[in-house]
This record gives structure tokens, C-alpha cells and sequence, in this order.
């Protein structure tokens, strides 16, 4: 057991757990943040997909002890009131179905259009690679990807 300092949505938190525990099980079992979903274990499917010094990562795959002292965003973190533009356009788009692969799936939007504001569908095809939706709802991710660009870039033109 290692006492760790994790940077979870702006708050700090320190835990006592083994250096090698999946990140995403010192996030849901340890710090009690639940939005981020275990899928597969084996960083396939993308469901335990946070932001780790602003990088979208498997969670499931990464150590705890690698992800100490780094800002690290989960889905709780983008917005307490599903304010973000992502969350947004997910809700007016109706994407989820089931909703399990979700929290995933936007975090990896998020990245995507923090990094690149007006992706293509090429562009978008290349961040949501390797995040299954078993309901098969991508024709409404990358809808939601787009109207998303939207909402960001009004918003932007209005500051």
C-alpha cells in the first residue's frame, strides 16, 4: 500500500491503495466517483475513458501510482448540471440508449474538439476509434460531435 495524491476535477484526494491498482478502481471504489464505467479491463472498448493531464486514457490500463499528482478529469468533472456543450448536444441529440459506453464516449468528444474545434468526419472517426457502443449509436455520436463544434465555437465567437 502507497498513501497517493489524485487530482480528480479540481479537488485533491489522497488514498491509500496498492501503487498498481487501475486507476479506474481508485476513481469508482476508492474516491467514490461513479461516472466512469468499467467495460472490458483491457483498455478495448473505451467505457473507462478519462482525461489525464488533458489526455484521454484507458483508465482501466493505468497504475493509480502513474496517474498520482496529475490533473485527472472524469465525467463528473466536465459539469455538475450536464452544462458542458458535449453533454448538451448528447441530451438534444438523444444518443444514449443504454447508456453504458457514454461517459466514455464523452470524454473522448471532449478531447477530441478541445484539440480540433471544427473535426471532420475523418477526424472524429479517428478519436472514437476503439470506443464500442453496443447499441450502435454512432450515427448519433458523431452528430452530437458536430452540433457540439457548434455550441463551442458560438460560444467562443461571443466572448
Amino acid at each position: 500500500m502507497a498513501s497517493l495524491t489524485l487530482k480528480i476535477n479540481n479537488k485533491t484526494h489522497t488514498v491509500d491503495v496498492d501503487p498498481k491498482m487501475p486507476l479506474l478502481w481508485a476513481i469508482r471504489d476508492v474516491v467514490g466517483l461513479t461516472g466512469t464505467k468499467y467495460g472490458c479491463g483491457i483498455a478495448q472498448c473505451g467505457a473507462c475513458t478519462v482525461h489525464l493531464g488533458g489526455t484521454p486514457v484507458r483508465s482501466c490500463s493505468i497504475p493509480v501510482s502513474a496517474a498520482a499528482n496529475k490533473d485527472i478529469v472524469t465525467i463528473e468533472g466536465l459539469s455538475t448540471d450536464n452544462s458542458h456543450p458535449v453533454q448538451q448536444a448528447w441530451i438534444a441529440e438523444q444518443v444514449p440508449q443504454c447508456g453504458y459506453c457514454q461517459s466514455g464516449q464523452i470524454m473522448a468528444a471532449t478531447a477530441l474538439l478541445k484539440k480540433t474545434p471544427n473535426p471532420t468526419d475523418k477526424d472524429i472517426d479517428t478519436a472514437m476509434q476503439g470506443h464500442i457502443c453496443r447499441c450502435g449509436t454512432y450515427p448519433r455520436i458523431r452528430k452530437a460531435i458536430k452540433a457540439a463544434s457548434q455550441l463551442m465555437n458560438q460560444k467562443a465567437s461571443i466572448k
